[in-house]
């Protein structure tokens, strides 16, 4: 049997991280939760997530933060994260794919919605980075 991908919620709502951790449990997710950037640096360290949901506003460091760290280490660069935020600003999308987010979604959303971006952004990490070939 197939071992359950880990995805770390990182949000200081606690209401949305409930909400969203059962989303991803119903659909097959071992779910990881953390309410500040440095506790999210430190449960990858530790448990090294298939995918991180990560909001943008957090205490102790911000989201933008948190992904700029997470891209510039080795065992944890190719992590997938999809920004979840109530910034729904262009500004602050752009800022959060320079960071290297490969998904951005804006509160409120639909709990089907990010499901389904998870499931994508898991297949695409699975086939690993395109190159001129697989075109």
């Amino acid at each position: 049997m197939p071992q359950k991908k880990k995805i770390l919620i990182v949000d200081d709502e606690k209401q949305l991280v409930s909400l969203v951790s059962l989303h991803m449990k119903m659909s097959g997710y071992e779910v990881l939760s953390a309410s500040d950037g440095e506790e999210a640096l430190a449960i990858t360290k530790e448990e090294k997530p298939d995918l991180i949901i990560l909001d943008l506003m957090l205490p102790k460091m911000d989201g933008w933060e948190v992904c700029k760290r997470l891209r510039t280490e080795s065992n944890m660069g190719d992590i997938p994260v999809i920004m979840l935020t109530a910034r729904s600003e262009a500004g602050a999308k752009l800022k959060g794919f320079e960071c290297g987010a490969d998904d951005y979604v804006t509160k409120p959303f639909s709990p089907r919605e990010l499901v389904a971006r998870v499931k994508r952004v898991l297949a695409r990490a699975e086939k690993g980075p395109l190159t001129p070939k697989r075109y």
